[in-house]
């Protein structure tokens, strides 16, 4: 009896020990790589991947000097900008290049050109640039991965013209556009960084995907100082913004001539599934025009169904001024169909 419980102790004892020497360099191995191996949480691959495509934009004007008569070029005024082509093409802030008589752009490789102002809208604060080159890098994008709030932001740009720097934060909101007169931006709202010379600059993601362009800090011109309001233009309104530059020169976007604040559910309404409610109609603009009035509820646009105001302006800015379009309304709970001719959205920051 006391023999089996010996061997039965011998052999627990060995079967911990053998558990002890399997278990033990995993243990081991895994503390390393935790603690002992000098690894450290890092955005470096994602800088590499997107920096050397971040430029650095200078304003210049001409200066006048009466005591020499001479004709001097200063710097006005600085900014980043992103390269989006091979080929030379450049995004960058309204604001940054405004009233430039010459605009420079540096590259990450020393690099400087003279650039052309393709053109720019006043309506999002964007501006394509392009500089005679080929081979240039670019930033990856992904229109399949969704910016969500918490994702890390790392804004990339020239503050204060140190040179080429980077600040990280997070997605704080997105969808932001009580910040614009307009109401047609559509801010990513990060508390990344953004100083003077950040403008025009690159928003990306932890694996250096391009989400956004740079644009505006809250607070940074005024008395009162807004910690960690930073903003940037979503890369999917930014690069249908570039191409309407690059095809017509400006963006030329279709005009409704309405205003819908609200929205309205069909339990609220009583009308179809989705709607736009029209709070009031622009005085001899398209809508009006068709024999739109406040209080219609917009039910289609041009066989599309209007699911909310910003998705319907949408709609209609990527229409073609003087395109006619049919329109399904609600009126008092009966349905009428409409023919309205799209105007031009009238941009009136436009230099």
């Amino acid at each position: 009896m006391n023999l089996r419980k010996v061997i039965q102790a011998i052999g627990i004892g060995l079967f911990c020990a053998g558990l002890i020497l399997y278990v033990a360099p995993i243990v081991n191995n895994s503390d390393k790589g935790l603690f002992s191996n000098n690894r450290v949480a890092s955005y470096h691959e994602a800088v590499k991947i997107a920096s050397p495509a971040v430029v650095n934009v200078y304003n210049q004007s001409f200066e006048n000097n009466r005591s020499t008569e001479n004709t001097n070029l200063t710097v006005n005024g600085l900014g980043s900008g992103v390269i989006m082509t091979p080929d030379g093409y450049i995004l960058t802030n309204r604001h940054v290049i405004q009233n430039a008589d010459q605009i420079l752009v540096a590259l990450q490789n020393g690099s400087i050109f003279s650039a052309i102002l393709v053109g720019s809208d006043g309506v999002t604060d964007l501006a394509v640039l392009k500089i005679q080159a080929t081979n240039l890098p670019t930033i990856p994008q992904n229109a399949k991965r969704a910016v969500l709030v918490g994702d890390v932001a790392l804004a990339i740009g020239n503050p204060l013209n140190l040179g080429q720097s980077i600040t990280q934060g997070i997605v704080s909101a997105t969808g932001r556009n009580a910040l614009s007169e307009t109401g047609r931006q559509n801010f990513i709202q990060t508390d990344a960084s953004i100083n003077k010379g950040n403008s025009g600059g690159a928003l990306v993601n932890s694996v250096g995907e391009l989400i956004g362009i740079s644009t505006l800090t809250i607070g940074k011109n005024s008395d009162e100082f807004a910690e960690g309001l930073n903003f940037a233009i979503p890369i999917d309104l930014a690069n249908k913004v570039m191409n309407k530059i690059i095809r017509d020169g400006r963006v030329i976007r279709g005009y409704f001539g309405v205003n819908s604040d609200l929205f309205y559910s069909a339990k609220q309404l009583g009308a179809g599934d989705k709607g736009v409610l029209i709070t009031g109609v622009a005085p001899n603009g398209p809508a009006e025009k068709a024999g739109i009035i406040a209080g219609d509820l917009v039910l289609k646009v041009d066989n599309i169904e209007a699911e909310n105001p910003k998705q319907m302006m949408e709609i209609i800015a990527d229409m073609r001024p003087t395109s006619k379009v049919k329109v399904l309304i609600s009126r008092q709970g009966k349905e009428l169909e409409v023919e309205v001719v799209i105007g031009e959205f009238p941009d009136t920051s436009r230099e």
